[in-house]
């Protein structure tokens, strides 16, 4: 009888314990369905990071560019190198006029002696003899057809005995001894000074231009030659106006620019063409 109620008590536990898991079962589904659902697969959790590698930074392209350099337009571009060539074509002229200019009456210089200013010297006039004079060199120095290179390098030679490796140098600050002349057919015949390079057209330009009488096709630059005659240099100066021909021929001093027309057909009459050409003696120190 004992065994009996020991059994019966044994199966009602037992169906108990059944009938509890089989009611917790659907929760615990659902549990595990919501688990599932809330982790991510391995293959989502393979494509965030690559989804997050592409995401833009509004703010951190921001910064990139305030630290970028603005970016230089094509105008912009273009009028530097159109500047640049202008430069490069323009200052060899200009500074070789002065780095070759043979020094020469009338023109002023300075000499500068760095850090002795009693040796120094602002604003020489060279005197026709072309000597001038200053401290310790009782003497002086003959400048005439030499460059300020070459008179710096006389001077420090001299100063040499005084000053302990003296630094000498000399500039010009007015030329005064180029010469040349425009006559003809033009507004202001003359002679002029040449404060700097000048082609064939600026010159007759600063001569007031060419007159209605004259021709600007037979344009003649005389030019004294090493043996003492005269070289002709024909300019057309219509083709260069025109963009036809370029303006390359450059004055050298002593030139003298003849604008051939009515007035110098007048002084040919009068005085004969051999005398006119020879009006160029005044500018090639009398050959």
């Amino acid at each position: 009888m004992k065994k009996l109620l020991i059994q019966n008590l044994v199966v009602a536990i037992a169906m108990a314990i059944g009938v509890s898991t089989f009611a917790q079962s659907p929760n615990n589904a659902s549990r595990q369905r919501k688990a599932t659902a809330d982790s991510p697969s391995p293959a989502a959790a393979d494509a965030k990071p690559s989804e997050a590698s592409t995401t833009v930074n509004p703010s951190a392209d921001k910064s990139k560019d305030k630290n970028k350099p603005a970016e230089v337009t094509a105008d912009a571009q273009t009028n530097r190198t159109d500047q640049a060539s202008e430069e490069a074509a323009i200052v060899p002229y200009y500074n070789n006029f002065f780095t070759t200019y043979r020094l020469g009456p009338e023109d002023v210089i300075s000499v500068t002696v760095f850090g002795q200013d009693r040796y120094s010297k602002q604003g020489i006039k060279i005197p026709p003899s072309g000597r001038i004079s200053l401290a310790l060199i009782p003497d002086g120095i003959f400048v005439n057809g030499k460059t300020v290179d070459q008179v710096a390098e006389l001077i420090k030679k001299r100063y040499d005995e005084y000053i302990i490796v003296p630094q000498v140098s000399v500039s010009l600050d007015q030329a005064g001894s180029y010469r040349y002349s425009v006559v003809g057919d033009v507004g202001q015949p003359g002679i002029r000074l040449m404060t700097r390079r000048l082609s064939v057209s600026e010159a007759i330009a600063e001569a007031g231009g060419v007159l209605q009488t004259g021709n600007r096709k037979k344009i003649v630059v005389l030019r004294k030659q090493a043996n003492g005659s005269l070289a002709q240099i024909p300019v057309n100066l219509s083709a260069i106006y025109r963009g036809q021909a370029p303006d390359s021929v450059y004055l050298v001093p002593g030139d003298q620019v003849i604008v051939p027309g009515n007035t110098l057909k007048k002084l040919q009459t009068i005085m004969g063409f051999t005398q006119v050409l020879t009006f160029a003696r005044l500018f090639t120190g009398g050959w």
